[in-house]
């Protein structure tokens, strides 16, 4: 997983995957991203500074309670 943040066009991108996308927007500047298979590759949200309780939370990340998994054959 990746987390982007563009200050100058205040937009914040969460990428779980790559790859050609379908773009179904679910609010206004809120967009997802799906594969051909259905799964989401991202979100993206506009205007994010606007949105968030906090939005001073885009210049830190807190990473919490992740699972940790070995790759099959590592």
């Amino acid at each position: 997983m990746r987390i982007t943040y563009d200050p100058e066009a205040d937009a914040l991108y969460i990428a779980f995957g790559e790859g050609p996308a379908t773009v179904e927007e679910v609010a206004p500047g809120v967009a997802l991203d799906w594969d051909g298979e259905g799964r989401l590759l991202g979100i993206e949200i506009l205007d994010a500074s606007r949105r968030l309780s906090d939005p001073k939370s885009l210049s830190r990340l807190l990473l919490e309670a992740l699972p940790v998994w070995e790759k099959a054959g590592a």
